[in-house]
């Protein structure tokens, strides 16, 4: 089978020749190791440094080498691929450290090396319900920003399933406005506040969903998460109320487009999983079985209605031994992967630390029990 088909046949529950497999994101570092070469793709810095050097079609290509070239090397059946930067002219911010800088807003941002991919802003935690911007039903997406999505399904779609991440996902808007503590005491404190925020970046959410589904993504992956270690960090009811009405409209519109969705959110989720497949979500990503999302009870729970994407935590692939790693997955595969419901991934993706050493276990792994039929 192609490594899309085998994609497609586990989220729809039907058994394939082999247990597919992908990532999310890979560290820039280690993507380094693999293709023996500099990449840009994937850290976060180097993004914005090219777009403020006006090399920012470099950086598109770069991406889109890193996006084709990985999934062949590594035997990945899906690519998730995130928005371009915008084609536009950037100015060089104010550096306020080797990592920290203010733009033309004053926004202030910083950026940590050791994680690679994620840029924080330093947000403004007394802004208002007049600050936010207007619920805007004609937002539209720039076409600049589909050019890394197009430039991968043209030479890989027919072959590879295409999971398209959201640039935001709306649904937990703290990113977007004051930032997640500030964000939760609104929750109680002005929930309009946090109904108009959820309101205006979800139809943008949506927005992007249709753009990327139209460009010819088979799914589109939202990533807010809302659930730490010890559970859900705003508590079940805030959760029904603020963020569920949310992912139902983002579940809908992509169904209508003909695509699949794919939530992620780490943490302990036993609490909103009813909820999720409910609002007809078709799998799940950010599985963390050392914190008890025990792959056995999930598949017993959820076998046919749920898939899962994951296996092997990112602090095995880091800490742990090979052996860890390959007894991880084979749990994984014999336990979620029979009557098909599995695509074999990290917890989260390929952190700084991981080695190839284990992940090269994680490879040999699904090679060795993950041929259906699955032996248990």
């Amino acid at each position: 089978m192609l490594p899309r088909e085998r994609v497609i046949a586990q989220l729809h529950h039907r058994e394939p020749d082999l247990v597919p497999m992908g990532e999310n994101h890979i560290h820039h570092g280690l993507v380094e190791k693999y293709l023996k070469r500099e990449v840009m793709y994937g850290n976060g810095f180097a993004e914005l440094k090219a777009c403020w050097d006006g090399r920012r079609d470099d950086y598109i290509q770069d991406s889109i080498n890193t996006l084709t070239e990985l999934p062949r090397l590594l035997g990945h059946d899906y690519i998730r691929i995130p928005a371009s930067p915008v084609h536009k002219e950037y100015k060089k911010p104010k550096m306020l450290g080797e990592y920290s800088w203010e733009d033309e807003q004053g926004r202030q941002f910083h950026y940590n090396p050791g994680v690679g991919q994620l840029v924080s802003e330093v947000h403004n935690t007394g802004m208002t319900i007049d600050e936010l911007p207007d619920v805007d039903e004609d937002f539209k997406v720039d076409e600049s920003e589909l050019e890394v999505i197009r430039g991968v399904i043209a030479q890989m779609k027919d072959t590879h399933f295409i999971i398209a991440r959201l640039p935001l996902d709306g649904t937990f808007a703290y990113k977007q406005t004051v930032g997640i503590e500030e964000y939760m005491v609104r929750m109680i404190l002005d929930p309009d506040f946090v109904k108009k925020a959820s309101e205006i970046y979800v139809n943008r959410s949506i927005a992007y969903i249709n753009a990327f589904l139209d460009a010819g993504a088979d799914a589109v992956m939202p990533t807010d998460d809302y659930a730490d270690n010890r559970g859900l960090m705003m508590g079940y009811d805030r959760f029904a109320e603020f963020i569920l009405p949310g992912i139902r409209k983002q579940v809908e519109a992509t169904h209508a487009k003909g695509g699949y969705f794919i939530k992620h959110t780490d943490g302990r989720t036993w609490d909103i999983l009813d909820d999720l497949v409910d609002a007809g979500v078709d799998a799940w990503h950010g599985i963390q079985s050392s914190i008890g999302m025990d792959f056995k009870l999930l598949k017993e729970k959820y076998r046919g209605r749920l898939c899962f994407f994951g296996g092997v935590n990112c602090e095995t692939l880091i800490q742990g031994s090979p052996e860890d790693v390959e007894r991880e997955a084979k749990y994984a595969i014999q336990n979620a992967a029979p009557g098909g419901g599995l695509v074999l991934a990290s917890g989260n993706g390929l952190e700084n630390g991981t080695t190839l050493e284990n992940y090269a276990a994680m490879m040999e792994a699904r090679e060795k029990y993950g041929r259906y039929p699955i032996q248990v």
